[in-house]
């Protein structure tokens, strides 16, 4: 059984729980399970929701990026994240991968999530409502690309919201959380915007159990590739990864049958 990633996302965008996968990956519930690099790199080493509890998993791929959207009233003269400070925020659902890289970004612009931005951590679709009724001045969301949410947000009311750029917070990211983020621009076409936005990144890995067996990992690694154009004929994000990028799941550690099949083996 497999661990939800796009059956897990709430209207086609918002992970639920990634610790959950993790946990019932570890559990035996789950054969596989999707999660962002971040909350699995916490689940390995045993820290953030993890403390003290390494989590024995290992990866089969790296797979495509999730960029983060941060999304202000244009009105609201919201320059930066910083100056969130004392504004209504969606940080997305509770515990997912948007509400985890959210906290940290507000922490990283010297903010305290729980008590400098009136916080409310709600879906996607219940954030996009609320965005377009004013009731909210900013929102986060970490996804794939385009999410078809924020299309319908940012298109249908043109020059109402507009997409914050968050790039310059890599530094104290880096500093506090390691490598597991990258920087990337969210590119102008994907939403018609009038300009690229750079933002933060985070790639998206498949986990198993260490314990996996060394062949089913290599032959789950293998139909990973030998199915990626049906895969992307579902999502076109499946095109962007390859073998070499694939491989690069650090600082979660590969399966060795995974190994092998990136070794040519």
């Amino acid at each position: 059984m497999v661990a939800p990633w796009p059956a897990g996302y709430e209207a086609r965008g918002e992970p639920r729980g990634l610790r959950e996968n993790i946990t019932r990956l570890v559990d035996g519930d789950m054969e596989i399970a999707f999660s962002l690099v971040d909350t699995a790199a916490d689940a390995s080493a045993g820290r953030g929701a993890f403390a003290g509890q390494p989590q024995p998993v290992r990866a089969l791929a790296r797979v495509y990026s999730n960029y983060t959207h941060v999304i202000v009233r244009a009105d609201a003269a919201i320059t930066s994240v910083a100056a969130l400070h004392g504004k209504r925020v969606s940080t997305g659902s509770p515990k997912s991968g948007t509400d985890v890289i959210a906290g940290r970004l507000l922490t990283a612009a010297g903010l305290d999530p729980e008590r400098d931005v009136r916080r409310a951590r709600l879906s996607l679709p219940e954030t996009v409502a609320r965005m377009r009724a004013g009731t909210l001045d900013a929102m986060f969301f970490s996804g794939g690309l385009p999410t078809p949410g924020i299309a319908d947000l940012l298109t249908s009311a043109p020059g109402r919201f507009a997409l914050l750029p968050v790039a310059d917070l890599i530094e104290p990211l880096g500093a506090a959380h390691g490598s597991v983020y990258t920087t990337a621009e969210l590119p102008r076409d994907t939403y018609d915007t009038p300009a690229g936005t750079p933002t933060v990144t985070v790639a998206n890995v498949i986990l198993v159990s260490a314990d996996m067996p060394d062949q089913l990992a290599y032959d789950l690694t293998r139909l990973l590739f030998t199915y990626q154009a049906d895969l992307a004929a579902v999502h076109p994000e499946a095109r962007n990864f390859d073998r070499q990028s694939a491989a690069g799941t650090d600082p979660i550690p590969l399966h060795p049958g995974a190994a092998r099949y990136y070794q040519g083996g």
